[in-house]
């Protein structure tokens, strides 16, 4: 297991790779269609997506959490 320190880091990175495996999948699949070595395309797009996926969510988180934080109350109760 991991020490907590790198917990933002390896959040990131698991995030990232959801993100960029799904979504490198549904545009390979619209912008060529199914064909053989759709696969090895796909996981060729992957990569490329992950790794610039992963320190974009570094640069991004910040302003993400001031623009959740603007849009959420902060003294409401939670659903």
């Amino acid at each position: 297991m991991f020490p907590m320190r790198f917990q933002p880091f390896i959040f990131a990175f698991i995030m990232s790779g959801f993100m960029a495996f799904l979504m490198s999948g549904i545009l390979t699949l619209i912008n060529l269609g199914w064909f053989d070595g759709f696969v090895s395309a796909w996981l060729r797009a992957y990569l490329y997506a992950h790794a610039c996926a992963f320190p974009l969510v570094f640069i991004f988180a910040p302003l993400s959490r001031k623009i959740t934080a603007k849009l959420i109350k902060t003294n409401s109760t939670p659903i």
